[in-house]
């Protein structure tokens, strides 16, 4: 009985040591889990707490992990601090790193007690090497990076950080090569290119794959948050310095800027389309058989454990230009970034080849871009290039380019201003603003003073004078166009005497044209013309122009013919707008209206509001992707006119147009906003429905338009119009308020409240409308015939007059206005 207490005190005390030590066991394994974590994601602000824990639980008492970890910690979190000085090769300094002072100090103290691990002697090696090269001894580095043996970090079912510090290491090494590079025997220069090839080859596939099993590690959710099915939050990695050097090792390595940008230059002048397949794809037999059998890639790679490669998660070329834009892109990202910045006069060499390979890579970029109309993209590329092109005419005049191409106009004046200050003798310089100005931004007083400038320069501008005095007047036209009464005639003058310039260059036709142009807006332009038509007799705006010159003659059969003429030679320009107009006023609105189902038709067939639903991430344009995959699309929306003349029929038809008109408003747009435009105008010709007295397909017609753009004044105006025949003029009227408020100065907003104003019986503010419409459109003949109605309505003497001007500039009206003809450089 005596013994018992004993012996039972003994195993009891056993029992509690053998508890504790497996509470202590699965404490580590949980803790060292954590730490492995978090030095795969570099979460390093979370490393010091689980080092406490650590301590505290007294794991790792008899070696220096602990310490390890806490160096690693302070050394990764003083690098992330110091990208800048490291991208600039600026050395790390004690006294004004703390953190690195730290991390040196815990590091010494490990190597100097040998107390770790293989493993993590190898680790504390590395890392001391990083501490030696961010501070510029490379000797040092070197030495230590001799010290760590690499084989284990390769072996199997290693830890995913350690395939980050194999990163590090071969991309350390690499760079120690080349700082401590000296004069060697060219045997030994060629097995060095082959070592840095193998390091170049390690150190991405290192860093790939770690990305990669990382990636693995990040989207898996954790059992516990999987049953409550919750994922965890993402994680925001900054990979560092030295792995950023690694994942770009690739390119330095197998896309040579030099190789990459030949292989972009035979790609886009020597590979034809037919002869292109995709990388993942097999090449066609006839290619293996004249090439030979080639070795597996997997066959050469130096590395254990090859990056896994993605087939369908990636973006793959498509064709040969995609293929060389996608070569040049990567070079450009090079050359822009290893660019010599230096203005220092010992650089001056180095910087001028460095702009040269630039420059080459940046005018391949041009021509595979324009290709496939990615402007805008290449002007971000070139707007990267201007850090280092100071003074550079060429990188500037490009960068211009695409900025006016990729419709970014202010960008693009700055800069074209820019390239004259560069080249002041150059007169295309000043004109390829102004054509910005007057195509792009309306600034017609900024063009004017460019176009000035060109002018001044005299016979020294050369062949672009007459353009000069061309660009003046179309500027002077333009304002006139947009000023009243008083200030328009004084800007006719000045738009006829510098398009007077034509005189400079009889064989000009455009500013023939442009000449015409100017003397039908005040007076008789045939002669012009007929000397524009003769230099170009197939020219769109000059044919376009007689048309309504025709029309204005009241001659709407020979217009008509005329126009007939300009479609044959331009099938593909919307002069259909004026067909309808020129067939209204010959045969009615049922025969205009089948041009307007033609119109809709040849809008469907080029601009299918169906490519919507494909994929964004090409860059063939859109007029292409119906042929490049015309399988797996969403069926087309057939545009059609509305007929709902067949009552046992008209509610279906409309209840079917409207869920049509839903489907179309819902879809993304994409392209230009013209090509939205042009669908809207067409929509909007439904006043022939009124005409017509189709009230029902006007107002589906109208619904249509307003779902494109719903505050579109145009639109606003024939709603009202619309309301107006139903007889709701309070609708109308709030309608036309509307309109006005978008544009104030719109001629037909208004003469259509005027005249609702004066049916109303508010005949005083309905005159008052109508005199500022006479004010502001001093031509047009409805203006003046409402202004007479409206002195009618109160017995006023004037209202003859106002009805013979109109009769006098009604017989002078041409079918459309002049001012729809494009004023442009």
């Amino acid at each position: 009985s005596a013994v018992t207490p004993i012996v039972s005190g003994e195993y009891s005390h056993h029992r509690d040591r053998a508890a504790m030590a497996s509470r202590v066991s699965f404490t580590q394994i949980r803790l060292e889990a954590e730490l492995e974590r978090y030095r795969a994601e570099c979460q390093w602000d979370k490393m010091p707490a689980i080092i406490d824990q650590m301590h505290a639980a007294r794991i790792h008492e008899d070696d220096d992990y602990g310490t390890l970890l806490m160096a690693e910690a302070l050394l990764e979190e003083c690098l992330q601090e110091n990208m800048d000085l490291l991208r600039r090769s600026i050395p790390l300094m004690d006294k004004t790193q703390p953190r690195l002072c730290r991390a040196k100090g815990h590091l010494n103290t490990i190597l100097s007690r040998g107390r770790l691990t293989p493993r993590y002697l190898n680790e504390a090696l590395l890392l001391m090497a990083k501490v030696h090269y961010v501070q510029g001894r490379y000797r040092d580095a070197q030495g230590m990076c001799a010290r760590v043996g690499l084989e284990e970090l390769t072996l199997d079912d290693q830890p995913t950080y350690h395939l980050r510090l194999l990163a590090e290491a071969f991309v350390i090494k690499l760079s120690l090569d080349h700082q401590t590079v000296s004069a060697v025997s060219r045997v030994r220069l060629s097995e060095r290119e082959e070592e840095s090839l193998s390091c170049y080859l390690k150190a991405c596939d290192a860093a790939l794959s770690y990305l990669q099993e990382l990636d693995k590690v990040v989207t898996t959710p954790h059992t516990k948050t999987a049953k409550a099915s919750l994922l965890p939050p993402p994680v925001d990695i900054d990979l560092g310095y030295f792995l950023q050097a690694a994942l770009q090792s690739a390119y330095i390595c197998l896309l040579q800027r030099s190789a990459a940008r030949k292989l972009a230059e035979v790609l886009l002048s020597s590979v034809s389309e037919d002869s292109y397949w995709p990388p993942l794809g097999p090449p066609p037999p006839s290619w293996l058989h004249r090439e030979g059998a080639a070795a597996s890639k997997d066959a050469i790679y130096p590395t254990v454990k090859p990056p896994q490669r993605y087939s369908t998660e990636c973006f793959c070329p498509q064709d040969v230009v995609e293929e060389a834009v996608l070569l040049l892109l990567i070079t450009e990202s090079m050359a822009s970034g290893e660019a010599v910045i230096s203005r220092l006069p010992d650089q001056a060499e180095a910087r001028q080849a460095s702009l040269q390979d630039a420059a080459s890579v940046y005018d391949l970029l041009t021509i595979g871009m324009a290709r496939r109309g990615q402007y805008a993209m290449l002007s971000e590329c070139l707007e990267r290039a201007m850090k280092f092109s100071f003074n550079e005419f060429h990188l500037w005049h490009q960068l211009g380019l695409s900025l006016m191409a990729a419709g970014k106009g202010v960008g693009a004046v700055s800069v074209f201003k820019e390239c004259a200050r560069m080249r002041p003798e150059d007169p295309s310089l000043p004109l390829l603003a102004a054509k910005v100005c007057i195509g792009q931004l309306l600034w017609f007083e900024e063009a004017g003073a460019l176009s000035q400038s060109v002018v001044s320069m005299g016979e020294e501008a050369g062949e672009f004078l007459p353009r000069a005095y061309m660009a003046l007047g179309l500027c002077y036209s333009l304002q006139a166009s947009d000023t009243l009464k008083e200030d328009r005639n004084k800007f006719n003058k000045k738009a006829l005497q510098a398009l007077s310039a034509h005189s400079l260059d009889p064989q000009d036709a455009q500013i023939a044209m442009y000449l015409a142009l100017q003397l039908a807006l005040v007076s008789a332009a045939m002669e012009p013309l007929q000397a524009a038509l003769n230099l170009h007799g197939d020219d769109l705006h000059s044919l376009h122009l007689l048309t309504l010159l025709l029309s204005a003659q009241k001659h709407h059969r020979h217009a008509l013919d005329t126009l007939g003429l300009a479609l044959s030679q331009h099938p593909d320009n919307f002069l259909l707008f004026t067909k309808v107009k020129l067939e209204e006023a010959l045969f009615g609105p049922a025969a205009a209206l089948q041009t307007c189902e033609e119109m809709l038709q040849r809008w469907q067939s080029r601009y299918d509001v169906s490519r919507s639903e494909t994929d964004d991430s090409s860059s063939i344009p859109m007029a292409e992707k119906t042929e490049v995959s015309p399988g797996g699309r969403k069926p087309s929306i057939h545009l059609t006119l509305p007929d709902f003349q067949d009552t046992s029929t008209a509610v279906s038809r409309l209840e079917a147009a409207l869920s049509e008109v839903s489907e179309i408003s819902s879809t993304r747009r994409h392209g230009p906003t013209y090509i939205w435009t042009t669908l809207e105008r067409i929509w909007l010709q439904a006043e022939l429905f009124m005409a017509d007295g189709r009230l029902k397909e006007a107002q589906f017609c109208f619904t249509e338009a307003s779902s494109i753009f719903p505050n579109s004044y145009s639109v606003l105006l024939q709603r009202g119009r619309l309301a107006e025949l139903r007889g709701q003029l309070d609708e109308a009227k709030g309608l036309y308020d509307e309109a006005l408020a978008i544009h104030p100065t719109g001629e037909r907003i208004l003469v259509h409240m005027g005249r609702l104003l004066v049916k109303s019986g508010r005949v005083h503010l309905g005159e008052k409308v109508l005199r500022d419409a006479v004010q502001v459109h001093s031509t047009s003949h409805e203006a003046w015939s409402g202004l007479g109605e409206a002195l009618q309505s109160r017995s006023s003497r004037q209202a003859p007059d106002c009805f013979l001007t109109a009769l006098e500039l009604e017989a002078s009206c041409p079918i459309r206005p002049f001012t729809i003809i494009p004023r442009e450089l």
